[in-house]
């Protein structure tokens, strides 16, 4: 009777049902265990808005000491948090992520200084830094302000007409000083006519497109600053002869670029490359896509980059500087002596044909190993101001000079982009059509195609 019924087809079929859900909870168990011990995420929207940038991901992976992020809110509100700062977590076995409940655990949190809850605290060593917000800007804020220490500033040169910092218009620095400080740099304006000396607590120095000369003394301070191992970042603009918006020559200025290697050359780059007009650029905006070999570009091979009233320059190495190419411009691209007109012959003899150099990064020699200093210099400063420092890669490419510049190479790559705002705006007319289409021309397809089926098999 017993073989009977090991041999009945039921007990056949049985025993496979609960061997195939033994595997299937094996497979299952295995999965979750693995899961669970390598955690990873595929994030398939545009600009990546639910992955840690590539800064972040270089500043955690670029750890040599252990960190600790804590995170003090209710214990039933840690998962507010807990998705963010897993992705931390992943990144590098370095990083643990404690939970805490001030109300469970006062002391800690008066320690840290913790007022309200949904807040981080990055501990590496004995420094620890208070996030500034719960999102990616401020918890690796936090950590650039453990791993610096030190106040950074970057001083603007004003008394020129330079563009100004705290400028809102289309010509300002605002944004740009915004984008500073997300990579935890303060920002001030200095005036070189008024004491014509580079003050000590400035890392770096930026000369934003002067329309005026520059005096010898202001001339005399930034070279002694840049040789004595100071960081300068030149964006002058081809002296252009036009109407009441003429821009000087700056020879004193570009006399002293060119004894470190970098001519400017009088003219205006005019770029006819087809995807700058694609992308709504006119010849007066070079578009810049490919780059050499540098740390400021060296992460932004696929990102674009464009230059408006940009002039060429040329480089070579000195006695004690030398010299490396940014990028240039296009091969359609070419460079007019003729300033004083609006009026361009593109087909002038005397035009010089692309591709034409734009920018260029040098360091000179101090003789000595620990105060190098070091230069950039764009033949544009437009690109940085409010008007077009949104563009594509330009705030990247801005960002990463000033990191080289300070020798913040770890922060150098692309930064996160703001959230694409991909609604959709409709007139009522329109939205009444969506809705009909939705709720009653679907579902009545649907009806139809079942009735259909039903009757032919009837």
């Amino acid at each position: 009777m017993a073989t009977r019924w090991l041999k009945a087809r039921q007990t056949k079929y049985a025993a496979y049902a609960a061997v195939y859900t033994l595997v299937v909870i094996a497979a299952v168990v295995v999965v979750n265990i693995l899961a669970n011990r390598y955690s990873k995420s595929l994030d398939t929207t545009s600009n990546k808005r639910y992955s840690l940038s590539e800064q972040t991901s270089k500043i955690v992976k670029g750890l040599k000491q252990d960190a600790t992020i804590v995170y003090f809110n209710q214990s039933t509100r840690f998962r507010e948090g807990k998705d963010l700062l897993d992705e931390y977590a992943n990144l590098s076995p370095r990083i643990r992520v404690d939970y805490v409940d001030p109300d469970k655990n006062p002391q800690l949190a008066r320690q840290d200084g913790i007022r309200d809850f949904g807040t981080a605290v990055v501990e590496i060593g004995n420094k620890h830094e208070i996030a500034k917000s719960m999102d990616e800007e401020g918890i690796t804020g936090a950590f650039i302000r453990d791993l610096k220490g030190s106040t950074r500033t970057v001083c603007f040169v004003t008394g020129s007409g330079e563009h100004q910092l705290d400028d809102t218009d289309r010509d300002g620095l605002s944004q740009f000083k915004d984008l500073l400080a997300k990579d935890e740099y303060e920002t001030k304006a200095i005036d070189l006519l008024q004491k014509a000396e580079v003050p000590e607590d400035c890392t770096t120095l930026v000369v934003a497109g002067p329309t005026h000369d520059y005096q010898q003394p202001e001339v005399d301070a930034i070279k002694k600053y840049v040789e004595d191992g100071g960081r300068a970042m030149f964006l002058l603009d081809p002296p252009l002869q036009m109407g009441r918006s003429a821009i000087g020559g700056n020879d004193a200025l570009v006399g002293l670029l060119e004894s470190w290697g970098v001519t400017l050359d009088k003219d205006l780059v005019l770029d006819f490359n087809p995807i700058g007009q694609l992308a709504g650029l006119g010849p007066q905006v070079a578009l810049v896509t490919q780059y050499a070999s540098q740390p400021i570009v060296n992460d932004m091979k696929g990102t674009a980059v464009g230059l408006p009233l940009v002039r060429s320059v040329q480089i070579k190495d000195t006695g004690k500087a030398s010299v490396q190419k940014l990028f240039d411009s296009s091969d359609n691209s070419l460079a007019t002596s003729n300033l004083n007109s609006a009026s361009i012959d593109i087909r002038d003899p005397k035009n010089k044909k692309g591709p034409l150099t734009l920018a260029a990064a040098g360091s000179y020699n101090t003789g000595k190993p620990s105060a190098q200093g070091r230069f950039v210099v764009v033949g544009s400063s437009s690109w940085v101001a409010n008007r077009f420092i949104g563009f594509n890669g330009n705030g990247d490419l801005a960002l990463n000079a000033v990191n080289w510049l300070a020798s913040d190479e770890d922060l150098i790559s692309i930064r996160p982009k703001p959230e694409d705002d991909r609604r959709i705006t409709m007139t009522r007319a329109q939205l009444n059509r969506v809705r009909l289409t939705s709720q009653f021309g679907l579902p009545l397809i649907v009806i139809m195609a079942g009735v259909a089926v039903w009757w032919k098999r009837r």
